[in-house]
């Protein structure tokens, strides 16, 4: 996933040094808060995530090859989809692959992620539900281990007594909240 980055609102007069500074604090933060609040809940999980009921992975022909285990060339894929005869829960669009409804190929119930440390493991499974995008963080509310207060207060922490948290939703996914940053 291509991250841009761009002035952030609250922020008229920041450089692209400090809006890169502040996404990269945002990430941190994110990342510290899924290796303190998601991680260790995931085992105990009542809707594992790899089970792709409900999210959609982001996938390019390498991890498509490896997690499905194909033999064949991205052409013959390509035209096996296009007739309908690919799995089912594969659509391509834009040079990419989206995988959803189905339980991830690499996901075994006895020992979890099999290619956690992998190149093959999809940025989707490293971000979700918390990540930085464009100087804001995203929380997925579809994970039953993220807990906005909690995620408001890491950030807090990280940002300092001068930044104000901006919750908002998306209208058509409000299970997408969006954090912005605010100084005042």
């Amino acid at each position: 996933m291509k991250r841009v980055f761009h002035f952030i609102p609250g922020f008229p007069s920041m450089s692209t040094r400090d809006s890169r500074h502040l996404a990269q604090t945002l990430a941190t933060a994110a990342a510290a808060y899924q290796t303190s609040a998601v991680i260790p809940h995931c085992p105990s999980c009542a809707a594992p995530c790899c089970k792709l009921d409900k999210l959609v992975l982001e996938l390019d022909w390498a991890q498509v090859k490896g997690l499905w285990q194909l033999g064949e060339s991205r052409k013959e894929f390509d035209k096996r989809l296009a007739a309908g005869k690919g799995p089912i829960e594969i659509r391509p669009a834009n040079g990419l692959y989206y995988a959803h409804s189905k339980p991830c190929p690499a996901f075994d119930a006895s020992c979890g992620c099999t290619v956690y440390t992998t190149p093959l493991k999809p940025v989707g499974c490293s971000d979700f539900p918390v990540y930085e995008d464009g100087g804001e963080i995203t929380a997925d509310l579809r994970c039953e281990a993220v807990d906005l207060d909690a995620l408001k207060a890491t950030l807090n922490k990280a940002l300092g007594p001068d930044a104000r948290i901006r919750q908002t939703a998306d209208r058509d996914f409000p299970f997408l909240v969006t954090l912005s940053v605010k100084r005042y």
